[in-house]
C-alpha cells in the first residue's frame, strides 16, 4: 500500500517507528537478509503495555471503532485490569471529521493526558490520522488496527498455529470476507 500510493508511504516513512504487524512481511524480511526479523504484533504489544501500566502508572485513551465496539472493549479491559487508568474514549464517525470536530476530539485527548493513545482505524485510516496528528496530540500514539475487537470480542484471533505460519490473513478472511476481499484480494 506505501509503495502505490505516496501519501501513505509518507505517513509510514514518518513515524517514529514502524514494526512488521504481519507474519509474511517478516517472512519477507528474512529473505531479504533480516534473519533476526520478528513480528511485533499491535494486539500483544498493547496487551503487555496495558499489563505493566499499573505499576508504571500509565494513562491510556482509546481512538476509534464503534461506539459499541469501544463500549466492551473498555468494560473488558478493566475487568482484566482492575487498575488500569483508561483516561478517555472516543469514536470518531464513519466519515472524515470536520476542522472544527477535529480540533475538538484533539484538546478532548490532550486534556486528559494520556500516556499512550491507541488508534484502532485499520490501516490505512490509523496511519493517516496519526501522521495528520504529529505534535497535535499528547502521548504516544500507537496504530493497532483490528487489536479493539480482539479485545471486545467482536472477532476471534486466528490461534497461534496459524499466526507462525502466516495464515492470519486466512483466518480473518473466514470470518469477514466481503470487508477484507479488497484487502487481501485486489
Amino acid at each position: 500500500m506505501a509503495y502505490e500510493n505516496e501519501n501513505y508511504r509518507r505517513a509510514q516513512n514518518s513515524a517514529i517507528l514502524a514494526v512488521p504487524d504481519g507474519g509474511p512481511l517478516c517472512s519477507y524480511g528474512r529473505k531479504r537478509g533480516y534473519s533476526q526479523m520478528k513480528r511485533c504484533y499491535g494486539p500483544d504489544y498493547m496487551d503487555g503495555i496495558l499489563r505493566v501500566s499499573d505499576k508504571y502508572g500509565y494513562r491510556h485513551f482509546l481512538y476509534g471503532s464503534s461506539p459499541e465496539t469501544i463500549e466492551k472493549l473498555e468494560k473488558k479491559l478493566k475487568n482484566k485490569y482492575p487498575k488500569l487508568q483508561i483516561a478517555g474514549t472516543y469514536s470518531p464517525p464513519y466519515r472524515p471529521l470536520t476542522e472544527d470536530e477535529d480540533i475538538k476530539i484533539t484538546h478532548i485527548i490532550n486534556e486528559t493526558h494520556p500516556d499512550f493513545v491507541w488508534v484502532g482505524l485499520g490501516a490505512p485510516k490509523q496511519e493517516m490520522w496519526m501522521y495528520d496528528h504529529q505534535g497535535k496530540i499528547e502521548g504516544l500514539m500507537v496504530g493497532v488496527g483490528a487489536a479493539f475487537d480482539f479485545f471486545a470480542g467482536n472477532v476471534k484471533q486466528a490461534p497461534k498455529w496459524m499466526q507462525n505460519h502466516n495464515l492470519e490473513w486466512f483466518y480473518r478472511f473466514l470470518q469477514e470476507p466481503k470487508r477484507l476481499f479488497k484487502r487481501y484480494f485486489v
